[in-house]
């Protein structure tokens, strides 16, 4: 029986099957989840989103993302176990959403979706055997890097169309336009999650959710604290209503709050307030960000999340029993990730 079982769990993760299971947890992996039913729920989020909005080929870029970012860390013969827990495909993904998000639909953008994908992967392996020394991760910043080079060409290259971007303009006193309703805070709050994936519905963002409750009801919990805490934040400092309304101001917060507070720390009440800090934070530097790329017409993408959750894991405080290591987020290393059941 036992062997049986063995044989069972070997045949799923080889194969198309096997496949099919590391781009679902490259799509979880943006939010810290290795977990392939997570994966699902984020990517049927990103087509419920995209479709909704009438813009299928950010679903379809998402898709194209994953799987030549997935692929081409097979053809480099990446380390086996980032690959089989999805670590090659999430910042893939979130370029896929980005370009079409931002470029014209056309020939060139698919290829420098696909070269762009492609070059996360090994950016990502750089980032990180530079920052391994300092016990931190490069987490998103290869997509947001790889992505800026990009954006920032279509300026000159005319075959990239810079069609959705941004009018360049020399910052001042930003406008706060746009009137918050209390009674659409629950559309707000869903929208702070869906923007992690530069998508706007409320419906994405709770199939979102539901995907990190079926991983981790931890992470779920912070994500949804981490977005009512950056609405709360951004409206009392008075910045961009229809930023607030449209989760411009919560999804790297939402980040932060999962990676502090349940990711490279153990839950705990310590864990809690240095979440809350980092957030706060993050809703600071996503303010300061948008000031600074201003000029060039430019997302900030999940910088603010990056450069926040630096700052706070950097120190190496010692917030549980753990001795501090952030290099990754491995159950091998962060032992309080490890499945109680076989892993989906």
């Amino acid at each position: 029986m036992i062997m049986m079982k063995e044989l069972s769990e070997n045949m799923s993760n080889r194969g198309v099957i096997g496949f099919f299971k590391v781009l679902l947890r490259g799509a979880g992996q943006v939010m810290f989840q290795c977990n392939a039913w997570a994966g699902l729920f984020i990517i049927a989020g990103i087509f419920w989103g995209a479709y909704q909005a009438h813009t299928p080929e950010v679903a379809w870029g998402a898709l194209l993302g994953l799987m030549v970012s997935t692929t081409t860390g097979y053809i480099l013969n990446l380390p086996n176990n980032d690959g089989r827990e999805g670590l090659w495909g999430f910042n893939g993904i979130l370029v896929g959403c980005a370009f079409p998000t931002f470029l014209g639909n056309t020939v060139w953008m698919w290829i420098s979706l696909a070269l762009c994908a492609a070059l996360t992967t090994w950016v990502r392996e750089a980032l990180n055997n530079v920052m391994r020394p300092w016990k931190v991760n490069s987490f998103t910043f290869p997509f947001v890097i790889s992505t800026w080079l990009f954006l920032l060409a279509s300026r000159a290259m005319h075959g990239l169309d810079p069609l959705h971007m941004a009018t360049p303009m020399l910052p001042d006193h930003l406008a706060t336009g746009g009137v918050l309703y209390v009674g659409q805070f629950v559309v707000y709050w869903l929208k702070c999650i869906s923007q992690v994936f530069l998508i706007n519905s409320w419906v994405a963002g709770l199939l979102f959710l539901i995907g990190l409750f079926v991983s981790s009801r931890w992470a779920a919990l912070w994500a949804a604290i981490g977005s009512a805490l950056s609405i709360v934040v951004a409206s009392v400092m008075s910045a961009s209503g229809h930023d607030i309304a449209n989760g411009l101001y919560g999804f790297s917060a939402v980040l932060t709050a999962i990676a502090l507070a349940t990711v490279f720390y153990r839950p705990t009440w310590r864990s809690a307030l240095w979440a809350i800090l980092g957030i706060i934070i993050t809703v600071v530097s996503q303010a300061a960000m948008n000031v600074l790329f201003e000029p060039f017409g430019l997302s900030t993408l999940t910088a603010p999340f990056c450069i926040a959750t630096w700052f706070f894991l950097l120190p190496m405080f010692k917030l549980d029993e753990a001795k501090p290591n952030h290099s990754h987020w491995s159950p091998s290393l962060k032992h309080h990730l490890q499945p109680k059941n076989s892993q989906a």
